[in-house]
């Protein structure tokens, strides 16, 4: 099982409010439950990857892969239109694995893949949603929810890549003034894209202001936690990290929803 507990949120989020934006269905559930199964897989093949494929790391590969395959099957059988994003995630897959086969897996690279893969399946959750058929593309959901779903797939999207040097500041990377000044710089250009958002009318002016007190809250986290002493426990990160998800989903569904 993966020991990165921040990884489930990840996964279950952008489901979660994709369906919101497109209506809940049950197919959501199956979709939540294949894309579950397929991480499990997803996790387990690179660990054999990095074990130089040695028989031993074999059996959870196995295991994940099929209980992904019939989930997967029944998936694609009750909406035949999620067809459309296997070439997307064929490529995050092959480049992820590339980079797991060459112990990268800590990379900036993987890094953004895997929250962009994990960012799109709100599109795709929104696609299987109640506000139309399930013969829509898989750039246009059906049931006109396109707008929102992108919505809340960009927020929930630029959230979690902005975890990768914020966790990276207080765990593999402390005291690395170059990781730090990255991850400072981003949440600063977030504040920015919010501040124009609300001020451009784009957003309602309520939403809007959300949407700024939020990426100043996590600019502020951004720049305090990290100098504090001693060092934030793994336990104090991750409890951030699930209070930081919730308001950040919150906010997405908001924008979302406008």
């Amino acid at each position: 099982m993966p020991r990165e507990h921040g990884a489930w949120a990840m996964l279950v989020v952008p489901v979660v409010v994709g369906a919101v934006v497109g209506g809940p269905a049950w197919r959501h559930v199956l979709l939540l439950a294949a894309w579950l199964a397929a991480y499990l897989a997803f996790h387990a093949t690179a660990l054999w990857l990095r074990a130089s494929r040695r028989p031993r790391y074999l059996a959870p590969v196995r295991a994940y892969a099929a209980a992904t395959a019939v989930l997967g099957v029944a998936l694609v059988a009750s909406a035949p239109s999620l067809l459309g994003w296997a070439p997307v995630y064929a490529v995050l897959l092959a480049v992820s694995l590339r980079c797991s086969a060459r112990r990268a897996d800590r990379s900036w690279l993987n890094d953004g893949v895997t929250v962009l893969a994990a960012a799109l399946m709100a599109v795709v959750a929104a696609g299987l949603g109640t506000h139309g058929s399930t013969r829509g593309s898989w750039l246009v959901p059906p049931g006109g929810a396109d707008a929102g779903a992108w919505a809340v797939a960009g927020v929930v999207g630029a959230y979690f890549l902005g975890t990768v040097p914020y966790v990276k500041t207080l765990l593999r990377a402390r005291g690395s003034v170059a990781v730090l000044a990255v991850s400072r710089a981003y949440h600063a250009l977030l504040l920015v894209v919010a501040a124009v958002l609300a001020a451009t009318g784009v957003l309602p002016p309520v939403v809007g202001c959300v949407l700024v007190a939020v990426a100043l809250g996590l600019l502020v986290r951004a720049v305090v936690v990290p100098r504090r002493r001693p060092w934030p426990s793994a336990r104090a990160i991750g409890l951030g990290e699930v209070a930081a998800t919730v308001v950040v989903t919150a906010a997405a569904l908001a924008v979302a929803l406008a």
